[in-house]
Formats: structure tokens, sequence, C-alpha cells
């Protein structure tokens, strides 16, 4: 059996992208990208326009000149990722093929294409919040009135006939929601996001984005399997701007499709995926976008690398410190890359100490601190040698 590869590369790429538009917390950044041109593969170019205000009507020399500034911004791609996908020919029947193709690389998306991107996206919005100094201090018991400054701080910069919204993390998301001051302030809106009519809620006309914490961090490390938080990381707790504030360019390559008889690596069917993309936020833009992040928490770990004896028990210690209230979680994991961790029952402190019964082995621990209950940072690992 053959699969036409072309009209079906064709047609899972514009599914894809139709998956993307609807599940993404940042996709409707996309919509503002309609006016860039591409100039090559990867660089793109974003027009801001300037004009000079108005000037006093002189009735013998008439209308003062006035210029209209247009920079065609140049702007690179970063982010260039790409992954092979195969399908063993045993898992595909002859019928089967489209759907159980189609559900697979849908899935995809959804669950590492999305998560990627919108953690790329609300990093870097973040950070650029964070070096221009637009952010506040506020209070995580009050997170209504650090949502109303937030939005004060951006209407004071592009009015009030902007279109705004807030992208919330879950945990204060919750914490919104329960609050008694806005139970009735809470109304649900319509929101084009692409082509797709979207219905959120809003409060006073902004829109409110509930984001999950794992997407909501200030850095992550983009590697060869996937994205994870960088070792020094914050949470963004609020991020409020314009909805035409930034540029999210998307390029998805068209898809490659290798039948078994086509792969020469295996017996299945292969799908290559392939997509560049960034956000760009224009010189106008750039003060448009705030922030409330969490407090710094900085973590010494003490004597990772301990060695003990069976029958003999091994205590860890780590050294946190920050603005905010503290809480500690000890895990025991698979390898020093925190594989497969599992908490402690019980293991609640500053320091742990384990348990004296371990036979002799290699053992891996980590302590994960979490400041104001919302925002968490990992230790490193320590590596506990039975002998």
């Amino acid at each position: 059996m053959a699969i036409n590869s072309i009209e079906n590369a064709v047609r899972y790429s514009d599914e894809l992208d139709k998956m993307f538009e609807q599940k993404s917390a940042v996709g409707f950044f996309a919509d503002n990208a309609m006016a860039t041109k591409f100039v090559g593969a990867k660089t793109v170019i974003i027009p801001d326009i300037d004009f000079q205000g108005l000037a006093d009507y002189d009735r013998e020399a008439g209308f003062a000149r006035g210029a209209i500034t247009v920079s065609n911004g140049s702007y690179t791609m970063q982010m260039d990722r790409a992954r092979s996908l195969q399908i063993d020919r045993e898992d595909m029947s002859e019928t089967g093929i489209a759907n159980l193709a189609g559900k697979i690389l849908g899935e995809y998306v959804r669950t590492k294409v999305v998560p990627e991107c919108d953690a790329y996206v609300l990093s870097k919005l973040a950070g650029l919040a964070i070096s221009r100094a637009n952010t506040i201090d506020g209070d995580i018991k009050a997170p209504f009135e650090a949502l109303c400054n937030l939005i004060g701080e951006v209407q004071a910069g592009v009015g009030y006939d902007e279109e705004i919204v807030a992208f919330v993390d879950s945990h204060i998301y919750a914490s919104l929601l329960n609050s008694s001051e806005i139970s009735k302030m809470i109304t649900v809106s319509d929101f084009k996001q692409g082509n797709i009519d979207m219905k959120v809620k809003s409060i006073n006309g902004v829109a409110i984005i509930p984001v999950v914490s794992e997407r909501m961090k200030t850095a992550y490390d983009f590697g060869s399997s996937g994205f994870k938080p960088a070792d020094i990381t914050r949470e963004t707790y609020m991020l409020v701007c314009p909805k035409s504030a930034a540029h999210l360019v998307k390029k998805t390559e068209q898809m490659r499709i290798f039948t078994p008889e086509q792969n020469i690596d295996a017996d299945a069917y292969k799908f290559d995926y392939r997509i560049y993309y960034d956000v760009f936020v224009k010189n106008s833009g750039l003060d448009s976008i705030w922030a409330w992040v969490s407090p710094e928490v900085e973590i010494e770990a003490v004597d990772t690398e301990i060695t003990t004896y069976e029958g003999t028990s091994a205590t860890l210690a780590v050294t946190a410190t920050s603005e905010g209230e503290l809480t500690y979680q000890w895990y025991k994991c698979d390898n020093e890359n925190k594989r497969g961790a599992v908490k402690i029952a019980g293991a609640n402190d500053e320091s742990f100490t384990t348990d004296d019964e371990l036979e002799a082995g290699v053992y891996y621990y980590f302590v994960r601190v979490t400041v104001d209950s919302v925002a968490s940072t990992d230790s490193d690992v320590y590596t506990v040698t039975v002998e």
C-alpha cells in the first residue's frame, strides 16, 4: 500500500497549524505578524511607524510640516526546531493510516510543540519586562489588586482603547477566582484568535488567560529532548500587555512523509516535522509589557557528594533565602538528571536524613524549594554512595 505523500503532507501541515492556533495560549500573537515579510529562511522585516504630533496652524505659513517615520526592523528567528517521528508498519492498517497518523501528529503538537512555544514566548516577554524594570511588587494574598496595578500601568502607556490581555499563572488564577472582590466582575467575552472565535473570562474588558505554571517561568533551556526550566529562573505570576504588543512569527515547514518503502532506516512510516518561530516586540511597544514575578530564591546545596556505609544514614542539607515564605519538599530520583522523581513523605525541612537500611549502591536526591506556595526552584542533585 502507498500513501499519497505530497497530498497528505499538505493536509497534515494545515491541520497541525489549526491545532496550534486552537491550543496555544499565545497563538493570537501570530495575528499581529500578518504585515511581516520574510526576506530569508529565518529573517523577517516588521515595520514600525512613528508620527510627529500636531503643531499650531499658522495663518500665513499654513500647515507645519510633519514627518512620518517608517523603520523596518530586521529580526532573526532563533527557534529552529524539528523532530522525526516513526510509526511501525505493523501498527497501522491500510485503512487506518491517515487517521492514526493524524491523531499521533496532532497529539505531538498539542503536548510538545504548543507547550514549548508558549513557554518560550511568555518567558521572553517576561524577561523583556524585567530588563526594562516594568514590574510591580504584588501581594500574593491580594491577586486582584496586583492585576489592577498591572492593567493600570499598561493603560497609562497605551491608553484605554487598546485590547488588553493578562496571562495568569494557574495558582494565582485559582486565587483570583476565589477572591470575593471579583466574583461579580468576571464576565465571559468573545476573543479572536486567528480564524477561531473563543470564549474567555474577562474583567473590565481585559481577557484573562490562565497558563499552567510549567509555562510561566522567566527562563528555560531548550535542548534535544524538549525544554525545561533554567537553573536560575523565577515564576511569572502575571503578564499583562496589549493584544497587539508582540509579533509571533511562525513558519511551519511542509511536513515530509516517507512510506516504509522509502524509509531506509526502519520498516515504518516516517514523519518529519519542522518549525521556525520567534516572538518580537517593536520599539514602540517595549514599555507596554508589564509583569509581576516571584521573589528571587537563592539555593546553596551543601555537600552534594556523600559517601556512607550500609547501616549508616546520611544527612542532606540546603540553604535557601528569599523575600517570600519558603517551604521544602525532598525527592528521590533515578539519576543526576532528576528522572523518575518521587516525593519523600514527611521530608519537608531544610535537611533530610536518608534511611540507614539502604543497600550498597548509588542514590540520588534533590529538594524543591517553593516560595509563597507558588513558585518552585530545584536544588542540585545530591549523590549518596552507599558502600
